[in-house]
């Protein structure tokens, strides 16, 4: 039981960690989530309230670690242990688990147990980020970081340099053949685009030999994983989609096409979604939350021009949909003006992600 023996032998105790908003609550946990988001991490900080020989951790993409072994002794280990947190990291649900008081598993298969909550693990948002970073010295500097480098809590200390060769590292990581990383490189560099799956598909299917069935199985794994997210029209489930992902940072590892407006539309997103369960795009309007009844428009360089071209569209869906809240996202204005008798509040990201 070789294998068993020396993962008993992994301490957590003595590591540092940076908090998340996030916490594993329930002794019985199925963490989900993107690659390199913190899953691990975060399982780590819930291992160091205990002691070492009470818990045991077992990743089973270690190549050190011999499945079978697990399969074969892991119940009469735990038992004969006293063991009383169990974790399995890359569970593939394809055997049994032993009676254990906390059982916490990573997955990338979106499956229930009986007992166990689902926890849905994501990428640093700009709070989280700011209270990472000890680089650099002041908020403008993060969001510069932030924005050009992406949310992943690595990248942070990496040199300038290193990053965006780690952010291609990443992607082929998660990727498991050649196919999967056309289809991610696809997937990414149409970040907040209106692309229906088949739309996608007949684009790569142009240039690589894949099945139909491959491609809409490889999206809905990336989508039950929250790699990426399709933004579905207000009131209007068949019309097309738009398209974002985990991480914005990714378009700039993958492609020389800047698509500054697209990564910005995105992190913008991502913000959104960490606070709203609903979030939908509409005509001219990029986010509209229906519980606020709050447009969110992301607009990085914003001024009176601009104003001038949009105040027309909006009128529409402010009439339509009650709107009694117009946010406007750039990259540095801070401005307040009226559309009518409506309050619209300019403000740059830094300043809004964390209000």
């Amino acid at each position: 039981m070789k294998t068993l023996e020396s993962c008993y032998e992994y301490e957590f105790n003595k590591l540092n960690f940076l908090e998340r908003k996030l916490k594993i609550t329930h002794p019985k946990t199925i963490l989900l989530g993107p690659p390199k988001c913190g899953k691990s991490y975060l399982i780590y900080d819930y291992l160091s309230t205990y002691e070492t020989q009470e818990y045991l951790y077992i990743d089973l993409n270690d190549l050190k670690n011999d499945k079978t072994e697990v399969i074969s002794h892991l119940k009469a280990f735990v038992h004969s242990n006293n063991i009383k947190v169990l974790v399995i990291e890359n569970y593939e649900f394809d055997f049994d688990l032993p009676i254990c008081a906390s059982i916490i598993l990573t997955t990338s298969m979106s499956k229930n147990l009986v007992g166990f909550k689902k926890l849905y693990m994501q990428a640093l948002d700009f709070e989280e980020y700011i209270l990472h970073d000890n680089k650099h010295q002041n908020i403008t500097n993060s969001f510069n970081s932030y924005f050009k480098y992406g949310n992943l809590p690595e990248i942070i200390s990496y040199d300038e340099g290193d990053k965006p060769r780690r952010s291609q590292e990443v992607l082929r990581l998660f990727c498991k053949d050649n196919t999967e990383l056309r289809i991610i490189q696809l997937l990414f560099s149409n970040i907040d685009e209106k692309k229906s799956i088949y739309q996608l598909f007949s684009t790569l299917k142009k240039r690589i030999k894949i099945s139909k069935d491959k491609f809409y199985e490889t999206c809905k794994t990336y989508e039950e994983n929250k790699i990426i997210f399709f933004l579905e029209k207000f009131n209007q489930e068949k019309a097309v989609k738009k398209l974002y992902s985990y991480n914005y940072g990714f378009v700039n590892s993958i492609s020389h096409t800047k698509k500054f407006k697209h990564e910005f539309t995105n992190m913008v997103f991502l913000e959104l979604q960490n606070k709203f369960k609903e979030i939908y795009y509409l005509d001219n309007v990029d986010f509209y939350i229906p519980k606020s009844n709050s447009i969110i428009l992301s607009i990085p360089f914003f001024n009176d021009f601009i104003l001038n071209t949009i105040t027309k569209k909006l009128l529409n869906a402010i009439l339509e949909y009650e709107i009694s809240n117009i946010t406007i996202v750039t990259i540095s204005n801070t401005q307040v003006l009226f559309l009518e008798d409506l309050e619209v509040q300019i403000l740059p990201f830094y300043e809004w992600a964390l209000s």
